[in-house]
């Protein structure tokens, strides 16, 4: 019962995609569904427009730049608080899903208020620093599961072998928490990737795919901006791909061994 509702409510969420991928190769001005016809022309269109390609490129710096520090900073903070001992411990952990459960339009005026002191509005690294907070709770959620269920017997094995407490856990803790690991940076990569709002208030006149489509839809309702959607769905579904065939932890005994 439970596989059949899942693949219900699967099949639902799948839905839109049948509509989509048809609109972005319509032959129409407009978006239809079903469409007059069917052409690549909106394809076309979106790879020799350098406003769109622009704005793709500086969204996957942006996102890049975000998982990294995202991937950083949730690493540190993971550990810290499952092997620290601390006061406060607790509340911060708790904390860490500010980001998740304010209104992102709320959190978007803050850090507008912030960033404009700063000069960092309209800066590209300025974005990535206010995505980072945004992907932050998820990367740390991630990594802490992970780390609550790692052995750490393991690492303490090879610290008796003679590594020292950077080595062991870059050798030994790291290669076996590498599921969550890559799970977090998909996570942290999406999330800075399809993020609209906070670009709309920081971004500036750099756009930043999401808001040059929520221009697009705004000042011309035309099928490039499902081309562009069905080319985003592409990509998400490699890294997906790619993401699971790098999910394959190191054994412990592979781990030990190096």
């Amino acid at each position: 019962m439970l596989r059949v509702v899942s693949g219900l409510v699967f099949a639902f969420l799948m839905l839109p995609l049948l509509v989509l991928f048809p609109i972005s190769f319509s032959s129409g001005t407009y978006l239809r569904f079903p469409p007059p016809g069917f052409s690549l022309k909106w394809y076309v269109r979106y790879f020799g427009d350098t406003a769109w390609i622009d704005a793709t490129y500086r969204s996957l710096q942006i996102g890049a730049a975000t998982t990294v520090l995202a991937l950083l900073l949730g690493i540190l903070l993971a550990f810290g608080l499952v092997r620290g001992r601390f006061r406060g411990r607790s509340l911060i952990e708790n904390g860490i899903s500010a980001p998740i459960i304010v209104p992102h339009i709320v959190l978007s005026i803050a850090i507008y208020g912030l960033f404009s002191r700063l000069g960092l509005i309209g800066e590209w690294y300025g974005v990535a620093i206010a995505h980072t907070v945004l992907a932050l709770p998820f990367v740390v959620i991630v990594l802490l599961a992970g780390l609550r269920d790692f052995d750490v017997n393991l690492e303490l094995a090879a610290r008796g072998l003679g590594a020292g407490r950077l080595a062991a856990v870059r050798t030994v803790t790291l290669p076996i928490l590498a599921p969550s690991v890559y799970s977090a940076a998909f996570l942290a990569f999406i999330t800075s990737f399809d993020e609209l709002v906070v670009a709309m208030f920081i971004a500036g006149a750099n756009m930043t795919l999401p808001k040059k489509m929520f221009d697009n839809i705004l000042s011309e309702i035309e099928p490039t901006v499902a081309a562009v959607s069905a080319i985003q769905i592409v990509l998400v579904s490699a890294l997906l791909v790619l993401g699971t065939r790098l999910r394959r932890p190191a054994t412990p005994t592979n781990a030990l061994t190096r």
